[in-house]
C-alpha cells in the first residue's frame, strides 16, 4: 500500500484546525521607516498557517504555495500582531489554509485588519511521501463559503500551473532550435 492510500481520520471540523499567534513588532522586524517587513509578515503567516495544517492533518506538513496575499495596512514598531488561521478545504493530500492578520495599537487598543493570505500545505510522512488528510466538514455558512471558494482557487492554481508549464516547454524548444 502506498503512502497516499493510507486511511485518514474520517473527518474534522474547521474549528479543530483554528490557530492563533501574537507577535510584538520590534525594530529588527522593520524597514528604515519602522514598518514591518513584508517578508517577515509572510514568515509569520507561514508559521500560523502551518499550525492549522498540522492540527488538521496530525502529520508533518510542507508549504506548497502561498497563493495570494494582500497587504492592506502598514504595521509599525511596537504594534501587536495577531494572526488567525484555519483550514478552508482539505483535498486528498493537500489543504488550503486561510490566514487573517490584525494589528493592535498598544497605546489606543484599536485593532485593524492588515493582511490576508491563502496558503497550500501538503501532508507528508517522515520520509517525505505524501499522505492523505482527513476530510473537512464546514459547519457554518461562512465556513461553507470559504470551502467552496477554495475549490475555485485550486482550479485557478492548476490552470495557471499548466499555462506556465506550457510556456517553459515553448521557451525550451525555441532555445534548442536557436542552438543554445
Amino acid at each position: 500500500m502506498s503512502s497516499t492510500e493510507n486511511v485518514p481520520a474520517p473527518s474534522r471540523l474547521v474549528t479543530d484546525s483554528q490557530s492563533e499567534m501574537t507577535e510584538i513588532i520590534l525594530p529588527n522586524d522593520t524597514n528604515t521607516l519602522g514598518n514591518l517587513l513584508g517578508g517577515r509578515l509572510m514568515h509569520f503567516i507561514d508559521l500560523v498557517g502551518a499550525m492549522a495544517a498540522y492540527r488538521h492533518s496530525r502529520t508533518h506538513v510542507v508549504t506548497a504555495a502561498m497563493d495570494h496575499i494582500d497587504f492592506i495596512q502598514p504595521v509599525h514598531v511596537g504594534d501587536l500582531l495577531t494572526l488567525k488561521s484555519s483550514v478552508n478545504r482539505a483535498f486528498s493530500t493537500s489543504m488550503e489554509v486561510g490566514v487573517k492578520v490584525w494589528v493592535e495599537n498598544t497605546q489606543t487598543g484599536v485593532m485593524l485588519h492588515v493582511a490576508s493570505a491563502y496558503l497550500v500545505f501538503v501532508a507528508i510522512d517522515q520520509n517525505g511521501r505524501r499522505v492523505r488528510v482527513p476530510e473537512l466538514k464546514p459547519a457554518t455558512a461562512d465556513q461553507q463559503r470559504r470551502f467552496d471558494d477554495a475549490l475555485l482557487r485550486r482550479e485557478h492554481r492548476e490552470s495557471e500551473s499548466a499555462r506556465r508549464r506550457k510556456a517553459r516547454q515553448v521557451t525550451a524548444a525555441l532555445e534548442v532550435a536557436a542552438g543554445r
